[in-house]
């Protein structure tokens, strides 16, 4: 139970997820049930292929459910069409790639600001918002460099940053910390708790990596399609 008795903001309810069909289906998602807090990191873990990216992948919009329902945000996803899923996930939903997914003939600020540009601002608006979310993540001075130019802790804040420059309420990361030392990863997942309290955002981490396990309020354990088991790390502290 949430510690400060918060609705959750996505619901999933024995979500299954086939792909193919007949003798070839497989299927990845066989009645996934959970919750995701606001203010929260909820983590997935568990071995490869036991469905995590196709739960977050899911929950973000990007795949639709064979079957079971899917809520984020009081909206029920599966009976969105494709172009409103689109729609609901530039406007709700961040997405921290494993391998950063930086534009390379681009800037640090550049990079950052391309959601906000796919959504119709000036490159000057966009350019500004970005380089302001920069400075607060400690990149003041490195909005004008490429990225071959950062080191990888440095590009995943730029990443981080690309995520949530069009302020979604659902931020969801695939494996975030792989490419980076345990120093890093841990500067990496203290930011990504300050975004989800300071901004009561609801935060999905995928990883392989135990080093960060400390940083979950939920840890959801997948193996073969299922969750196995939910364990609150931490309860949220009660709002006066």
């Amino acid at each position: 139970m949430n510690g400060n008795n918060a609705q959750p903001l996505v619901t999933c309810r024995d979500v299954v997820k086939t792909y193919g069909s007949g003798n070839a289906a497989v299927q990845a998602l066989r009645g996934v049930n959970l919750d995701v807090y606001p203010g929260e990191i909820t983590m997935l873990v568990g071995p490869s292929g036991c469905g995590k990216t196709t739960l977050i992948s899911i929950v973000a919009g990007i795949l639709r459910p064979t079957s079971g329902g899917v809520q984020a945000l009081g909206t029920e996803l599966a009976r969105m069409s494709s172009w409103r899923r689109t729609a609901f996930r530039r406007t709700n939903v961040g997405f921290v790639f494993q391998q950063f997914n930086l534009l390379p003939a681009l800037t640090a600020a550049e990079n950052a600001a391309v959601p906000l540009v796919i959504q119709g601002y000036s490159k000057r608006a966009a350019l500004r918002q970005a380089n302001e979310l920069l400075t607060k993540m400690g990149m003041a001075d490195r909005g004008d460099n490429l990225p071959g130019q950062l080191s990888g802790g440095q590009q995943q804040r730029v990443a981080i940053a690309r995520a949530l420059v069009h302020h979604p309420k659902l931020l969801v990361c695939d494996e975030p910390t792989s490419a980076l030392d345990n120093r890093t990863g841990h500067t990496i997942l203290e930011l990504l708790r300050e975004i989800a309290i300071e901004g009561d955002r609801a935060v999905m981490v995928v990883t392989h990596d135990p080093r960060i396990f400390e940083f979950a309020d939920t840890l959801a354990r997948m193996d073969d399609g299922h969750i196995e088991s939910t364990e609150r790390v931490r309860e949220r502290a009660l709002t006066a």
